[in-house]
């Protein structure tokens, strides 16, 4: 027993440090606890910023939560190009290495970076440009435009080094280097949780900035994660480095890029305008609404996020595997993380079902927005057990560069389902935000059973990367 647990140790002190492996002859299950643990943990401190910068923003009422609830909900169209540009970079660069034609990852990983800041800087510009709208549009009253402008400015303002940070993370995890990726939220979230209650409400002779100040702090935080990243890209310290042979654009791997990167800006853009839409409706019923639905997705993500991370994992043994031509090592990679989420998520369903109100307690600054809080945790956590399985089959399919598969389940599901029915539930048949909860409950138990499905067919082997 005393031995089993200074090898777990001896494991888990190694995936810190990021010894590099060569995970397509690693044992599975060793591979998968050596990426999982710097993602989860990178995950975790994702997780931890939604829910530090909540708890903070809600300090100035149910119009600041609004604000960002609102922002983040058009923001996640921006997220949806850096989220697909990273499943890109993953795919690509973990075929790369499962070939061991690392000079060739340097080369695609420099494209990565070409298309992400131009994507960036022009989303980046409109949305500064049309801030006002953007709150506009979404029903936002009033008075959450007038105080909450300033936050939306800015947010776009600095969405790139927001887009690169996912886009790095990405080539990072391909890699199979995901403690440079956790290190990298680790630094930017750790500077954010800091600075926002600085930005926020003021220290010394440093004024407070209200709700702007919580942009500045993100902005800034994230900037510097960048900084750090790039650094990590170019110095030459890894088998991953950009070199100044790869600095030249290869409109063959951009377009390649181009190619499942629309698959995976599908999947995130559909998902993203179905919680646009869905955002939309909960504004139908007022700013408390909106605030319980912001605080109920901000805890949700908590646990999620360390879910993704353990996800993740999947789509580099994927990817490496089958750059390696080892196909039974990529489809049983990703059932072995399905069976590691499916435990996770169920123990995480029983502690918001049992203490949901004190949990929304931390961060609801009303009663009204408290009860739509902790009834959307209790309804939402009934589809965790079937989710803990479908993101990593979708992870499965992204790291295998089929990002077209996820997209095509995500418009059936969330657009051709998930809307219509939250629409009804909610207005219709007016059972408000709990109806919007039972649809997202149980369209993504659906969603998830659908993937199994397809990823269960074995055409994900066959895709050209």
């Amino acid at each position: 027993m005393a031995q089993r647990i200074r090898y777990f140790f001896s494991l888990f002190k190694d995936a810190i440090r990021g010894q590099e492996q060569d995970y397509t002859k690693t044992p599975l299950k060793t591979s998968i606890f050596l990426l999982a643990v710097p993602m989860i943990l990178e995950m975790v401190m994702e997780s931890l910023f939604a829910v530090v910068d909540i708890f903070f923003v809600a300090r100035l009422g149910e119009h600041a939560i609004a604000t960002v609830g609102l922002t983040e909900a058009v923001l996640t169209i921006i997220y949806s190009v850096g989220v697909g540009i990273s499943m890109a970079g993953t795919a690509l660069v973990a075929r790369r290495f499962g070939e061991k034609k690392y000079h060739r990852a340097g080369t695609v990983s420099f494209q990565l970076l070409l298309a992400g800041f131009l994507s960036s800087a022009l989303m980046g510009l409109a949305g500064v440009v049309w801030a006002e709208d953007v709150l506009l549009l979404m029903g936002a009253e009033p008075e959450v435009i007038e105080s909450g402008v300033g936050y939306t400015r800015i947010i776009f303002a600095g969405n790139m080094a927001i887009m690169l940070l996912f886009l790095i993370n990405g080539i990072f995890r391909g890699a199979g280097l995901p403690h440079l990726a956790m290190r990298t939220l680790w630094l930017s979230n750790g500077l954010n949780i800091i600075l926002d209650p600085i930005f926020i409400f003021g220290i010394g002779s440093i004024p407070g900035m209200g709700i702007v100040g919580a942009a500045w702090a993100t902005t800034l935080g994230r900037s510097i994660g960048v900084v750090f990243q790039l650094y990590h890209l170019f110095n030459g310290k890894h088998k991953l480095t950009i070199t100044r042979s790869n600095l030249k654009v290869r409109w063959e791997t951009l377009k390649k890029i181009f190619s499942i990167s629309m698959g995976g800006m599908g999947q995130f853009l559909v998902d993203s305008a179905a919680w646009i839409v869905l955002t939309r409706i909960a504004a139908t019923f007022g700013s408390a609404a909106v605030a319980g639905y912001t605080i109920a997705f901000r805890v949700l993500l908590f646990s999620l996020m360390p879910a993704w991370g353990l996800a993740a994992a999947a789509a580099t043994l994927v990817g490496q595997s089958l750059g390696a031509d080892k196909f039974f090592r990529a489809e049983l990679s990703a059932y072995l993380t399905a069976k590691y989420n499916f435990y996770f998520l169920a123990v995480v369903t029983l502690l918001y079902l049992f203490f949901a109100d004190d949990i929304v307690s931390l961060f609801a600054s009303s009663e009204e927005v408290a009860v739509v809080a902790s009834e959307g945790l209790r309804i939402t956590v009934l589809g965790y057990v079937f989710y803990a399985v479908g993101m990593v089959m979708v992870q499965a399919f992204n790291g295998a560069g089929d990002t077209k598969t996820p997209a095509y389940i995500n418009v059936a599901i969330f657009w051709l389902l998930e809307i219509p029915f939250a629409y009804l539930f909610a207005v219709t048949w007016g059972m408000e935000t709990t109806g919007i909860f039972v649809v997202i409950a149980c369209c993504h138990s659906l969603h998830a059973l659908v993937a199994l499905w397809f990823f269960r067919k074995g055409n994900w082997k066959k895709t050209p990367v």
